[in-house]
């Protein structure tokens, strides 16, 4: 992490701070090596900016903040980028003032700005038949691939959460997956039977293929090629290489699978705190961004209905 220090900060450096605070999300919140991994760059970002313009951090303004906001913004950086910025500012800052590191005009400095929040980007059912027929399912790592699609279209796991996942999690004659999201929090997903099927294909017939090549025993549901178990990342890039096999568009990432179960169950009748415990939401507002997009659906089918659209 970039090290500034800037005026007045006594000697306590940003980069150690920002350290410190990714250690607690780590070790106290529980949260994945992805998310850390995120906050740890957006941190080192903010304190290579602070040392440029010589800001005391522990005492940054609104003016000050927003100038930070404006320069990601003129970078190129997309809206949804910015606000995850400040999103790690925030939680940086709340963090600071209760381990009484800095006052209170730091933290509500960062409550004010607001960033557009565009809608999640989401894939139609038709997409995501393309999709799964792009796997080979003469393979090992075919079966795996399906298997995952599967998985994340059916539970609308975070992709870490997939990663996470042992063969014990996986409950094929209760029709449920275990799964652990933010903060090591436990919650149960029902699974429709089409996505069992693969997920037990894959079991009897692609892991145990790909098991026989490792080195060393493992429980994870899904393995490399030689068998270890895959990362988040691992998993990420295989996605990817899907969506290209399947011609879709290239700016598509598994989170949009996340959004796709989402919506569609909104658009099938869900109640909103059904689907605030299936995704594993903390805050109800998060999950109803998605009723903007389920209305969105409702309206285009109008359009396309209606005699006098």
């Amino acid at each position: 992490m970039t090290v500034c220090v800037s005026a007045g900060d006594g000697g306590r450096r940003p980069s150690e701070l920002a350290e410190r605070f990714c250690d607690h999300l780590a070790r106290v919140r529980g949260l994945s090596e992805n998310t850390v991994r995120s906050y740890r760059a957006d941190l080192a970002a903010f304190c290579a900016w602070c040392g440029r313009r010589h800001v005391d951090f522990l005492f940054v303004t609104h003016r000050e903040l927003r100038g930070y906001l404006a320069e990601l913004t003129r970078a190129g950086y997309s809206s949804r980028t910015v606000n995850r910025h400040l999103s790690a500012l925030r939680g940086f800052y709340r963090w600071l003032e209760r381990e009484g590191l800095c006052g209170s005009e730091a933290a509500a400095a960062l409550a004010s700005p607001k960033v557009a929040r565009s809608l999640p980007r989401t894939m139609s059912d038709a997409d995501v038949r393309v999709l799964l027929a792009t796997c080979d399912d003469s393979d090992p790592a075919g079966l795996r691939d399906r298997a995952l699609l599967e998985l994340l279209y059916a539970t609308g796991a975070r992709i870490s959460e997939a990663a996470g996942l042992s063969v014990s999690d996986v409950d094929l004659r209760a029709r449920q997956v275990r799964l652990f999201g933010k903060g090591s929090k436990e919650r149960v997903v029902p699974v429709y039977e089409a996505a069992l099927d693969w997920v037990a294909r894959y079991l009897g017939e692609g892991r145990p293929r790909l098991a026989a090549r490792s080195k060393a025993p493992t429980e994870a549901l899904f393995l490399s090629v030689r068998g270890n178990p895959m990362s988040a990342d691992a998993l990420r890039t295989r996605f990817e290489a899907h969506v290209r096999l399947a011609g879709l568009d290239p700016e598509l990432t598994p989170h949009a699978m996340r959004h796709t179960f989402a919506t569609e169950l909104l658009t099938g009748g869900a109640d909103l705190r059904s689907v605030q415990e299936l995704l594993g939401h903390e805050s109800l507002s998060t999950t109803q961004v998605y009723t903007h997009l389920s209305v969105e659906r409702l309206r285009e089918a109008a359009a396309r209905s209606h005699p006098r659209s």
